[in-house]
């Protein structure tokens, strides 16, 4: 039992190490749960081949641990039924989880949309969002909003997520089980990916580009499925063009000019517009894929029609291989901002039309749920919760 239970063989034991680092350089210092931990949720499958030869095991059972955590979804070793027994006792007993959290509470909106809140191994609190679609033809669409982080250090003005302060970064699992989560509550498998919930990407990009690799190559979401946000880090960009995705980049720019940008996104301080439009440029020279400008409208402070002009002229200077997605503003408690009527968007959008900017208006999915963009915060995202809460149970879904 002793030789089952020694450390990993180095390759694996590299991927493990790789896999604790949780941000770049540029996010602010955090302490991780238990980074040394053994988890299995985000190994690959060639990984786990290579923890069952190293457990005394043959390599086809790799592949049954891979079926079962992003097949069958099963989230303890003790329930890995198609495996011996021994196998299991022995995983445990090395310090081996499967790394999925409980879900802490579920609110549905009308239009169908679930609000998750997931509770992780240091009792802290996350939110993602599943969104169902179904089209005119009757194909269905699952789109899973995934956070990044437990809360988000950046405080844009008109967001709730940061408002309610920062704790930590998450690691790969952690941003791939909420996929798992989403899969379970829908019972359907989830067709697009977008890096949009709670936190800023960019600042724990190493996480977010592993997670992306183990929801494409394990999870089998295709890579053109799914969309990396950020409202811009220095430096960040150029580094995820040299990774070739072929997934989507939006980029939160929420003004026209650098200091209009500045009131609505503190951070843009430290990033010139002029230099996350360069970083934009290279970007898309780079890989060849669109990027894409998301655009929140506040009623009376960028929806005006000179904004749009100002946007428009802006973004011609790119070239070509850029969209535009108004986003009307999504109320918040406690937040100055105003949604903009109905008439300043349509008059937004036509001036941008005018000037050949290929815009689309996103529609607001989960708001009766306070699950729409810009509205996730939870009262826990900053401080472990108190009492630890029983998880046998999954959450009758309610109304919010």
């Amino acid at each position: 039992m002793a030789v089952l239970q020694h450390a990993c063989t180095a390759p694996l034991a590299r991927a493990l190490r790789s896999r604790a680092v949780a941000s770049i350089a540029s996010s602010p210092p955090v302490r991780l749960p238990r980074a040394d931990s053994r988890v299995l949720l985000g190994l690959s499958e060639p990984e786990l081949r290579q923890l069952a030869l190293d457990f005394g095991q043959q390599s086809y059972r790799g592949k049954q641990l891979h079926d079962l955590l992003y097949k069958t979804k099963v989230k303890e070793i003790q329930d890995f039924s198609h495996l011996p027994q021994a196998f299991r006792e022995s995983l445990r007993e090395a310090g081996w989880r499967v790394g999925r959290s409980p879900v802490h509470h579920v609110v549905s909106a009308a239009d169908g949309t679930l609000k998750i809140l997931i509770k992780l191994e240091d009792n802290r609190l996350i939110e993602t969002v599943g969104i169902p679609v179904e089209d005119g033809n009757g194909s269905f669409r699952l789109t899973a909003c995934v956070s990044s982080q437990v809360g988000c250090p950046l405080r844009c003005s008109f967001c709730a997520t940061g408002k309610g302060g920062f704790s930590r970064n998450l690691l790969p699992h952690e941003i791939v089980e909420q996929v798992l989560a989403i899969e379970d509550l829908f019972k359907h498998r989830v067709t697009n990916v977008v890096f949009m919930g709670m936190g800023e990407p960019m600042l724990n990009l190493k996480s977010v580009l592993e997670s992306h690799t183990c929801l494409n190559k394990d999870v089998q979401i295709g890579q053109r499925m799914m969309t990396i946000s950020t409202v811009g880090v220095p430096n960040t960009i150029k580094m995820l063009a040299t990774h070739k995705l072929q997934s989507t980049l939006a980029v939160s720019l929420h003004a026209p000019n650098q200091k209009l940008r500045e009131t609505i996104v503190p951070s843009a301080k430290s990033y010139p517009l002029n230099a996350l439009i360069d970083d934009c440029k290279h970007y898309f020279s780079e890989t060849r894929r669109r990027v894409t400008f998301e655009y929140t409208l506040l009623a009376g402070i960028n929806d005006g029609v000179e904004h749009a002009a100002e946007l428009a002229e802006l973004i011609h200077t790119c070239g070509r291989g850029y969209h535009v997605n108004l986003i009307p503003f999504n109320p918040i408690e406690g937040s100055e901002y105003r949604r903009p009527y109905k008439k300043a968007v349509l008059a937004f959008m036509a001036t941008l039309e005018s000037k050949k900017i290929t815009v689309s208006v996103r529609q607001t999915r989960g708001l009766d749920a306070s699950a729409a963009c810009g509205q996730l915060r939870n009262a826990h995202q900053k401080s472990p919760l108190v009492e630890v809460e029983p998880s046998a149970a999954l959450p009758q879904l309610s109304p919010s």
